[in-house]
């Protein structure tokens, strides 16, 4: 038997920020990822998204380049700072041409879009306005929603609110949403950005009710280091924070009891008002979409571990709480190029704890390696550690779908060469490759790597041929 329905959405993801480039074109305002590559703290040696895979110039190839390849889907973000363009909502109708042109030339090639609303670039005006922490976000966001679902709604079947919610929770600082890494303020974070998603799926309902929309965290099942109790309360910890508060917000509508006394024992004043709890409540998903790179593994640390520990906090790994939980390394897992472990049974494992848990339909919305790939003599790019990568995840995700495991599609990370967040573009993870280094742009050509025919006979077959 055919693990996958015939109706699985093989595809994959991009986002606006770290394809499209040109930033100064199409009515386009700033964002805080157009600055980003120009902090200090930025990676020398390594380039922003200023021109990223010129996207913006290079649309039709890409999606005739994904038709080819067969795509049934392909998940990308809308860069709201193309959209709105001040923090009265002047709607940028340049842009909004610029996306009605995409979905329609993806709808031409019977390619469904699958549309992340929020994906890490937010106008500078918003910002300015108090940021992600302040007073007046949601009501930005919720204006935002309003008109995406006002101008592209009727061509949307799949809506996800914001991408990796719980990383930009976590990572607060580091996306320089806040000054300094701040308890205080990243739970506003967190709450406002909650609030924000559950009012977009509460429009998205109102006014395109046969539309589907979910969240789309990052999310990684945690394993204990040891078979100690004390490692194992540092698992269900890290789990909390991790990956499940995220989703209780949006698919049970509240916060737990667990989650509220471990803030309250960390001396921080958070409060929820009951009219917010109603506005989550309301805000229920139809299915939930989410990111996977790599399983997590969490000891309970001693005050040498913490004084050791060089790791950097990234999306995988690196995190810290004394008293609480910390991220390790698993001996027993393979890892990438750039130190990401390997885990295809972590996946599954995964894809039913998410389920086992909220019992709603799933998509896969990022999954990927990460590589430094050579272009040839003859340009050709062989990437064989790319197409196992998938053999054994896309493997494990037929066998979670023989436990039970309800899948709406996959979107891996990522369909064409972009520039990651920390790494570049030397980081390459597509399944086209963007002739470019990292500050000399050549001829921005598109190139078909190995794993682009693989993907596509795998497609042509639905999964049978992995």
């Amino acid at each position: 038997m055919n693990k996958f329905p015939n109706d699985f959405l093989w595809g994959a993801s991009t986002s606006a920020y770290q394809i499209e480039g040109c930033i100064n074109e199409g009515g386009k305002v700033s964002s805080t990822m157009d600055i980003y590559g120009d902090k200090p703290n930025y990676p020398k040696g390594i380039t922003g998204f200023k021109e990223a895979s010129e996207h913006y110039k290079y649309w039709k190839t890409d999606v005739e380049m994904m038709a080819k390849m067969k795509l049934k889907s392909y998940r990308f973000s809308i860069s709201w700072p193309r959209i709105i363009k001040n923090e009265n909502g002047d709607v940028n109708q340049e842009g909004i041409k610029f996306y009605n042109d995409l979905i329609d030339e993806l709808l031409k090639h019977k390619i469904e879009p699958v549309v992340t609303m929020f994906h890490f670039d937010i106008p500078l005006f918003v910002m300015e306005d108090g940021g992600v922490h302040g007073k007046n976000f949601v009501k930005h966001f919720e204006l935002y929603a309003e008109i995406l679902l006002k101008h592209f709604g009727s061509k949307i079947n799949y809506w996800l609110t914001i991408n990796e919610l719980n990383i930009l929770v976590m990572m607060a600082d580091g996306f320089e949403l806040l000054e300094k890494k701040d308890f205080s303020n990243q739970l506003k974070v967190l709450h406002n950005l909650n609030l924000a998603q559950a009012k977009a799926i509460i429009k998205c309902k109102e006014m395109c009710p046969k539309a589907k929309i979910g969240p789309a965290p990052n999310i990684s099942t945690v394993y204990a280091n040891t078979c100690k109790p004390e490692d194992y309360t540092a698992k269900l910890n890290i789990d909390l924070i991790r990956n499940w508060v995220y989703l209780d917000a949006v698919c049970k509508g509240g916060y737990s009891n667990v989650f509220m006394s471990t803030v309250k024992k960390m001396g921080i004043n958070f409060e929820v008002s009951k009219e917010d709890l109603e506005i989550l409540a309301k805000g229920k998903p139809d299915f939930i979409a989410f990111n996977y790179y790599s399983t997590s593994t969490a000891q309970m640390p001693t005050k040498e571990m913490i004084k050791n520990n060089k790791e950097k906090l990234d999306q995988q790994k690196g995190l810290v709480l004394p008293g609480f939980g910390m991220a390790t390394k698993n001996p027993h897992l393979p890892k990438t190029q750039f130190g990401w472990e390997i885990d295809p049974v972590g996946f599954r494992n995964t894809l039913r704890e998410v389920y086992d848990r909220y019992g709603l339909p799933m998509m896969i919305t990022e999954n990927g390696i990460g590589a430094r790939d050579v272009l040839t003599e003859d340009g050709k790019i062989h990437d064989d550690y790319r197409i196992e990568y998938y053999q054994k995840h896309i493997e494990q995700m037929g066998l979670a779908i023989e436990d039970g495991v309800e899948m709406i599609g996959y979107m891996p990370w990522s369909a064409i060469d972009l520039v990651s967040t920390h790494e570049g573009i030397s980081k390459r993870y597509g399944f086209i490759y963007v002739n470019r280094d990292e500050f000399d742009l050549k001829d921005m050509r598109r190139i078909e790597k190995d794993s682009y025919y693989w993907y596509k006979n795998l497609i042509e077959t639905n999964g049978e041929n992995i």
